[in-house]
């Protein structure tokens, strides 16, 4: 893989994995795309910018689930049918991963990236976890809130990455035989988690 290597990185709130993910891509000299990504696919789609916030990792339903499951096997794109404006949104964005891996190795926080790219061999998929009273102690100091706080909104934004994870992918969000590699941030720090996922890149 080497050089051509994209990595995604899926993460628990407060798990460090923005700042884990801004530091690799420097160390690797490849772009990072977390919010870039919405502001992209919003202009690529000609939908605003406001409304890919809106629906940024969070859960839906419709009937319409089978069509955005799998949309390119059935021909159909976001602009070719009359769906909710969530799912253009989902399409845009997946379209958007696409179009960026193809340019050539970076670095995609979020978005199901690893599922967009499922069909890539040049990828590398990690997911970032600790225990919560830990990253509780990061949203905590970075959002001025009580511990009890920064644990509920912990909850509550794992909880809509989840859905919003597990409703669009054929995977279960967080579960080891999701991803290729899964780190414990709080064990290894955050400089040791990049230094480690630098290593497995570079080696793999």
């Amino acid at each position: 893989m080497g050089k051509d290597t994209i990595i995604t990185i899926g993460r628990q709130c407060g798990s460090g994995g923005r700042e884990i993910g801004i530091a690799l891509a420097k160390e690797l000299n490849i772009p990072y795309y977390d919010k870039e990504l919405l502001k992209r696919a919003a202009k690529e789609s000609g939908l605003c910018e406001e409304v890919f916030e809106k629906f940024d990792e969070r859960p839906t339903s419709s009937l319409l689930y089978s069509i955005v499951m799998d949309p390119y096997s059935l021909g159909i794109s976001a602009n070719g049918i009359d769906m909710p404006i969530n799912h253009k949104v989902f399409l845009a964005a997946f379209d958007t991963i696409k179009q960026i891996a193809n340019e050539g190795p970076c670095v995609m926080i979020g978005r199901c990236a690893d599922y967009a790219l499922s069909d890539y061999n040049n990828v590398v998929n990690f997911f970032l976890h600790a225990p919560i009273e830990e990253r509780a102690k990061r949203v905590s100091a970075r959002m001025n809130l009580t511990q009890d706080k920064a644990k509920d909104f912990v909850n509550k934004t794992d909880k809509q990455r989840a859905s919003y994870y597990n409703y669009y992918t054929t995977k279960k969000w967080g579960a080891t035989s999701s991803y290729n590699f899964c780190l414990d941030t709080h064990v290894l720090g955050i400089d040791g988690t990049v230094t480690l996922m630098k290593t497995i890149v570079e080696k793999i």
